[in-house]
Formats: C-alpha cells, structure tokens, sequence
C-alpha cells in the first residue's frame, strides 16, 4: 500500500501542587487565567502532544511551578483544535487519501489505498475509543491522575521506548502497514490512557517492535493521532457545550492559535531529526522527567 509523501492523550491530564492528590475533572472556565499561563498551556501542549515525551507528564509540573488555576475543559478542546489542524495540515496528503477512502469505506468498498488506509486507521481507533469511553463513565480516570503514576509511566515507557528502538527492525516502511499491524498499535495506544505514558510514544514503539523504521514509525503514529484526537476533543466538548461566553471563545481561539504553530514546528522538526537521530534523546528527556517526578512525589 503507497500512502504518498508525508509532509492521543484521550485528555489533557493536570496535577494540583499535593503530589498524593487525586485530580477532579477541571471547571469548563478557569478563574483569572492571564494570557501568560494561556499560551504556556499552548505552547507546552502543542510542542508535546506528538512528541514522545508525554504532554500530561509536562502539564502535570505546570500548576507548581507557577501556582496558576486549572484553565479549565474549555481550554482543553481548544488545544486538542489547534493540534489537530497541525498534524492535518503537515500530513495533508495522507490525510486527504484517507478522507476519500473513507466515503468509498462508508460504501462496503476497500479497493483503493485510500480505502485501506482508512480501514487501517479506523481499527487502530476502535480500542482507545471503547476502552476511554469506559474509563470515562466509570471514574477510573481520577484514580490514575497523581504525580505518583506520572512519574513511572513516563519512566518506565520511556525505557520501553529505548528497547524497542534498539532491538526492533527496519524492513518495514510505512507503506507496508497492514491490518494486523493496525490492530495491534490500536491496542498498544490503549495504554496511553494512563496519564503519563505518551500516545505518539506508545504507538511509535509499538511500530518499531513491529518492524518498521523510525520515520516510518513515526509517521503512521502521526496519521493514528487524528482520529484519537477528534475522538478526545469530541469527549470534551460533551462537558463544554452550551456553557461558553464571549471572553472565553476569545482565549480558547488564541489557545488554539498557539497550540497549532507550537505542534507543526515540533512535527516539522521531530520528521526532519528522524531522518538522521534515534529516539534515545526523547529517551533520556523522559527517564530525566520522570525522576523528577517520582522524587517529587515520594520526597
């Protein structure tokens, strides 16, 4: 299968300063968020979001450091916006295929690549989708949101990530993505549903133990992202609908604006650095945050 030239965290997790705190779902509006912390939160979830590096593990330091508000769920989907137009846009070509796929999908048909690419995707969204929504209605969410949990995840997977890297193949482009492997990554992604693990991460490991190279890896990781996110804005709309003013569209806009430049300069860059780098210095980047965390947590 040819897909052409290539140009979700389920949520935005955050952490109040008790490292032992379970977190509640944030107000739709945050009170007296400045324009500072606004385009921090932007800019800190656009770079990120398709890093390997976990936005929710940066985020979670946020409200310490600074002793600022939650900014509230209305910022959340505005963020999950702007970074989604991001990956649309650098991946345009991919994502145009897969867009006429889907209508001849809809129809029963799977005899273009733009068809398998969109059957692809669509099987690799389903579990995230089944999985988050069950997560979501039953509150298991909450108990998973500490430092504590961050901490290890970002740890651990990180050192996953190095393993996969060093000890998986090459023989695969990500032209050769297959059903199987759709399957398989979809179920990987899964486990960015623990706050901290990093879904372009968790995804791109899991295509670099399936065989494929690292831009490769990456590159389907990207393109799985834009069904995760509209299904992860999707789930946050549903708490933001029908409460929002004026002043609020205003900051969600500029959040969106923000985390849109912030997430095409990070692709742009993480593309061009594959072509030459390994993932071990997202690797170190982590293992060092997530020690952080961890000595916050148990200090």
């Amino acid at each position: 299968m040819k897909l052409g030239p290539f140009r979700f965290y389920f949520a935005t997790f955050h952490l109040i300063p008790c490292p032992y705190t379970t977190l509640k779902p944030s107000p739709v509006r945050a009170l007296h968020v400045t324009l500072f912390h606004l385009i921090l939160v932007a800019v800190i979830q656009g770079l990120t979001e398709f890093l390997p590096v976990s936005s929710s593990g940066h985020l979670a330091l946020l409200p310490a450091l600074t002793g600022s508000p939650d900014q509230g769920l209305a910022i959340d989907v505005a963020v999950h916006v702007g970074t989604l137009f991001a990956v649309v846009i650098y991946f345009w070509p991919d994502v145009r295929l897969a867009l006429s796929g889907t209508l001849r999908l809809i129809r029963g048909r799977v005899d273009t690549q733009g068809a398998f690419l969109a059957l692809c995707l669509g099987i690799s969204t389903v579990p995230v989708i089944i999985v988050g929504f069950i997560i979501k209605v039953t509150g298991l969410d909450e108990a998973m949101r500490s430092v504590t949990v961050i901490g290890w995840t970002m740890l651990g997977f990180g050192l996953v990530l190095w393993w996969a890297d060093k000890t998986g193949s090459t023989d695969k482009k990500a032209a050769s993505w297959s059903i199987r492997d759709a399957a398989l990554m979809g179920l990987a992604q899964v486990l960015a549903l623990i706050p901290g693990t990093s879904r372009s991460g968790i995804t791109i490991t899991a295509a670099r133990r399936l065989g494929y190279d690292r831009e490769g890896a990456a590159r389907i990781a990207m393109l799985m992202s834009v069904p995760t996110i509209i299904a992860s804005g999707a789930l946050l709309s549903l708490d933001v609908i029908g409460q929002a003013d004026r002043a609020l569209a205003r900051d969600a806009a500029l959040a969106a604006a923000f985390a849109f430049v912030a997430a095409l300069g990070a692709l742009a860059l993480m593309m061009r650095l594959l072509k030459t780098v390994s993932f071990t210095p997202y690797v170190v980047y982590r293992v060092f945050l997530g020690i952080v965390l961890l000595v916050w947590a148990y200090a």
